[in-house]
């Protein structure tokens, strides 16, 4: 089917730019004694996973058991679940899984390895546990040091629970604007990790695996000696967001937009004026509204349930009909709203990927 008859809205995958977005992402790490673990609650999609393990990825991480539990059905065999798992029916579920791939979990709070090592032995599995550490985002994670290496004990004193290692992501400095200020906040990141892995050498824990990085830090993280593994995601696909990040000097690729919400104009209201398809329940405003694609003239200005407003100045020529490319704001929540992406190669139609882990939040 050409894209021009693919129905509205609809989330295009164009597989060009993403291959080459995979390309950029294996040369950038070429002779680097560093391994990949891509994130997949940007994709959700095991079909991606697969393509992106085929390069040599060592797994994924996810960020919800369900998304673990999806990936796993998907023939995805190793996945670190990059959060804190808590609840009874969680814990089980989590478990559970590690009878069918590796997985393991984070933890920073001593009550929640206990409640990891319980739920470990009712399944009769022996669960992999990294220890949070607050790099600087400030979110999850406890604090570097002490506090981090007393956790690291308790999971190594739990008969079912084995220590894995550290998860060290600095999630605030991914969106931070300017180059240099991005990497003086991987510096302090890497700062704080060396801190605590220190710690542990000196009370014999080994500290095999610090984790970590996203796509707008992930090469200073892959050269600081610090990190083992980096949790990218968002670099297969891009968004408007990460279109604002200075990239230049940063030695970083620049990846390209791949991703696309289709959606039709609906509505020709007044000279200025054009109403799309694709409003909050086709692309996510959290970190902005969506870019309108080569369609000079045109903004997307305000979106509501289900229409998305263009501001028009006299270039943009656009009638009733007329289907056009958006760039989604912020691509992670806007891959949830949709059951599949469909891929398109030359303008054609090539595949449907299903995004089996979408909704899988809890």
């Amino acid at each position: 089917m050409p894209l021009s008859e693919v129905d509205t809205p609809s989330l295009i995958l164009d597989l060009d730019a993403f291959e080459r977005n995979l390309d950029r992402m294996d040369a950038s790490l070429a002779g680097k004694k560093i391994r990949i673990r891509p994130h997949a609650k940007s994709h959700k999609c095991p079909e991606i996973a697969k393509r992106q393990i085929a390069r040599g990825a060592v797994g994924v991480c996810c960020q919800k058991v369900s998304e673990a539990e999806a990936m796993v059905d998907g023939g995805v065999s190793d996945v670190l679940v990059a959060n804190e798992v808590v609840g009874a029916m969680k814990l089980q579920r989590l478990a559970v899984l590690a009878k069918r791939a590796r997985v393991a979990a984070c933890a920073d709070d001593a009550g929640n390895i206990a409640q990891l090592d319980a739920a470990a032995r009712a399944a009769g599995v022996r669960l992999d546990v990294l220890v949070e550490v607050n790099v600087g985002a400030n979110r999850c994670g406890v604090e570097p040091g002490a506090p981090a290496a007393a956790l690291a004990r308790a999971i190594v004193a739990c008969k079912n629970l084995r220590f894995a290692g550290l998860q060290a992501y600095q999630g605030g400095a991914q969106h931070l604007r300017k180059v240099e200020e991005r990497r003086a906040a991987i510096e302090k990141a890497c700062a704080r990790v060396k801190q605590t892995t220190e710690l542990l050498a000196g009370a014999g824990i080994a500290c095999d695996k610090v984790t970590g990085a996203g796509t707008g830090t992930y090469l200073f993280e892959a050269t600081s000696g610090i990190y083992h593994e980096l949790q990218a995601g968002s670099y297969i696909f891009m968004d408007v967001d990460y279109g604002k990040n200075e990239w230049t000097e940063s030695g970083i690729p620049r990846f390209e937009h791949s991703l696309f919400v289709w959606t039709t104009v609906m509505s020709r209201p007044a000279p200025e004026r054009a109403v799309v398809d694709a409003g909050l329940k086709a692309s996510s405003v959290d970190s902005g509204m969506p870019r309108v694609v080569d369609v000079a003239g045109a903004e997307y200005t305000n979106a509501s349930d289900e229409h998305g407003v263009l501001k028009l100045d006299g270039r943009a020529r656009l009638a009733v009909g007329d289907k056009l490319k958006l760039i989604p704001g912020h691509c992670d929540p806007t891959v949830n709203l949709y059951d599949q992406y469909v891929c398109v190669r030359g303008g054609k139609v090539e595949a449907l990927w299903p995004i089996t882990a979408r909704g899988a939040v809890w």
